[in-house]
């Protein structure tokens, strides 16, 4: 039982906080680089063979000490590290059990104050990067790079550092209270203007990043102790400052969203965001400011800060806060243990995108600007949640939007606005519906009327009934494809009839990642790599024609690569995209033109499936056809394709 796996034996670095000082079992290196690079090439002597053992060794630790934690971990239901086990029982603090690993385990101690990194290192990793992070370049040797981080088995960490210096990456640990200064140093980080006393003296400068407010609140919380439950306030200082650092690095990584995620202590407060569609972790800070942290944003959302048990949810202006232009939407969901966490949606400063600027392919951009020039009919955009619905939306009422059109909205939440459209935020709890909105637009006059979501079979209906009383009604679905929609709303109680003469088409969109321009592999396909990307692209029927796929090579070549190999992309990761290998997104698309065989088949009920085949023989390319024509493009690559039109 006393054995525990070496590179589980850690402690996360959020809860770290500034606590008393471990014993000194090793001088740090001071500003010697050659004497730091040899201790990395020493063997640790006198090592125990487990953490355990080693504590005892370094005369920390008693041997009955360490039995009754091994005696605490086997009773935990999930496994827990020994390390951790004793942080917890109060036997070790955070900062003691990463300076006897590091002692254990041979990570050499250096003060930073005495040293200084080389030009080299600090070259192979950014500031925005490096400050977050916590993560100081030293010293280049060979295809090693030397980092001093605070806690030198955070793997998820290290894999980050390595793919972005694209070195080998070997840790060191700071001395206590070396690093922020240290960081502040290489990297010319500015401190806050200086403010003035009560006095007229000069207060001192305040951190200014993000690593320097976190390791402040790290010691507000530690030199509170136990004794209190909350120890910052909602109108902290440091809190308020970092909570706006945080919005405008969410802002400058073009993240869509912010999660905040608190948990009962010991376990820190979580934050990621989604940026390209995925969760990313950003930042951990200590358990003791999960109450304060929320607080602040209800206050910047004026939210009520005494309710704990419903979910509340809001707008918040940062600029009134900050410098950059962003409205954000706020709700806050309520856990267990009478906590709340928080997502936060980046809205404000999103602008209509030209409709040639959202990935449509030449054949769909006409074909969709053919429909939008009728003067009444319905169009429909369908897709899951969060798959660019209304941005394509406000892309075609971009286009529409000239002074002889009136063109009202409804929308919930108004994410995009235009001068010059009527946009009106729904509110179903007072009644103000979807519905309700599109009954009073249709006495006021419009031309164009745009309802955010077909949500109800009244909505629908109406809907239709303006389509065929003169007017251009346009709504999204959430069906995955475009044959769907259609016995989507035929399923809820529309008439086939009216809906068949009133539905002009459904654009059905998925966002896949878009590789980053600065750093993707061009890779040629040979002979049986392209059969195998034909048979992925041609129906499920003629996927194992020969003549169909040799046809569609042929095609291939001609259109992009006359003369040469077919050429796919993947991607490599560079300080461009953060090592992702993506920057931005971009839209793949299915649009089913209703002509008279699809209304003939509208009107009989026929399922989705026949709808499809028959779509499909007038020219509808599919989301997974849209998406390999881009994979050939160099726009995207094929896993993302295939996962977002699996199933």
């Amino acid at each position: 039982m006393d054995s525990v796996p070496q590179d589980h034996d850690t402690v996360p670095a959020a809860l770290d906080a500034a606590a008393t000082a471990p014993p000194a079992l090793h001088a740090p290196i001071t500003g010697d680089a050659e004497a730091l690079w040899a201790a990395l090439q020493r063997v640790p002597q006198h090592r125990a063979p487990h953490l355990g053992e080693a504590l005892i060794e370094a005369g920390v630790l008693r041997r009955q000490q360490l039995y009754e934690a091994l005696r605490h971990q086997a009773t935990l239901g999930q496994h827990l590290p020994v390390g951790e086990v004793l942080v917890q029982l109060g036997l070790l603090t955070p900062a003691q059990l990463r300076s006897l690993l590091a002692h254990w385990m041979g990570v050499p101690t250096v003060d930073l104050a005495t040293f200084s990194p080389e030009p080299e290192a600090l070259s192979r990793l950014n500031a925005m990067l490096a400050t977050r992070e916590g993560a100081l370049p030293l010293l280049v040797r060979d295809d090693t790079l030397v980092v001093a981080v605070t806690d030198p088995w955070d793997h998820r960490l290290l894999d980050m550092l390595r793919f972005n210096a694209e070195l080998r990456v070997r840790p060191v640990l700071p001395k206590p209270g070396t690093l922020a200064p240290a960081l502040a140093r290489a990297y010319g980080t500015q401190a806050a203007p200086a403010a003035s006393n009560a006095h007229g003296a000069a207060a001192p400068a305040l951190p200014s990043s993000l690593f320097e407010l976190t390791e402040e609140l790290k010691r507000v919380s530690a030199e509170a102790g136990d004794a209190v439950v909350d120890v910052v306030s909602e109108s902290d200082n440091t809190l308020v400052r970092l909570v706006n650092r945080l919005i405008a690095d969410a802002i400058e990584l073009r993240a869509s969203d912010i999660h905040i995620e608190t948990s009962e202590p010991p376990r820190p407060v979580r934050i990621r965001m989604r940026v390209d569609g995925e969760l990313r972790r950003y930042l951990e800070l200590p358990a003791r400011v999960r109450f304060a942290l929320v607080a602040r944003l209800k206050i910047m959302a004026d939210l009520d800060i005494s309710e704990h048990r419903r979910p509340q949810d809001g707008k918040l202006d940062f600029s009134r806060f900050g410098s950059q232009r962003m409205e954000l939407r706020m709700v806050t969901v309520p856990t267990s243990g009478g906590l709340e966490d928080v997502v936060l949606r980046l809205l404000g400063g999103v602008k209509p995108l030209p409709l040639e600027r959202i990935g449509l392919s030449d054949d769909n951009l006409a074909a969709l600007r053919k429909l939008m020039a009728k003067p009444h009919g319905l169009l429909l955009i369908c897709g899951p949640t969060g798959c660019g619905k209304t941005t394509t939306l406000h892309s075609v009422l971009r286009e529409l939007n000239q002074d002889q059109r009136k063109i009202w909205t409804a929308e919930d939440p108004i994410e995009i606005t235009q001068d010059g459209l009527r946009q009106v935020q729904v509110n179903p709890r007072i009644g103000w519906t979807f519905a309700a909105a599109m009954r009073t637009f249709l006495r006021a006059d419009p031309d164009v009327v745009m309802i955010g979501e077909m949500r109800d079979e009244e909505t629908a209906r109406i809907a239709v009934e303006a389509s065929l009383t003169g007017h251009l009604v346009m709504s999204t679905l959430h069906t995955n494809s475009a044959p769907e929609s259609v016995t989507r709303l035929l399923e809820i109680g529309l008439d086939p009839f009216m809906f068949s003469d009133s539905l002009l088409g459904v654009l059905a969109q998925r966002l896949v990642r878009r590789l980053c321009p600065d750093c993707r592999v061009a890779e040629p396909l040979d002979a049986a790599a392209e059969r195998s990307l034909a048979r992925l692209y041609l129906p499920t029927d003629a996927a194992q024609d020969e003549g169909a796929a040799d046809e569609l090579i042929a095609r291939w070549h001609a259109r992009h690569a006359p003369g040469a190999p077919l050429r796919q992309y993947r991607r490599h990761g560079c300080q461009s995209c953060a090592g992702t290998g993506y920057r931005g997104r971009l839209g793949i698309h299915e649009l089913a033109v209703a002509d008279e065989p699809l209304r003939e088949l509208v009107r009989r009920r026929a399922s989705a499936q026949a709808m499809f085949e028959v779509a499909c023989a007038a020219g509808m390319r599919t989301l997974r056809q849209d998406g390999i024509d881009k994979v050939l493009l160099g726009l995207t690559d094929l896993p993302e394709v295939l996962a977002a039109t699996s199933g």
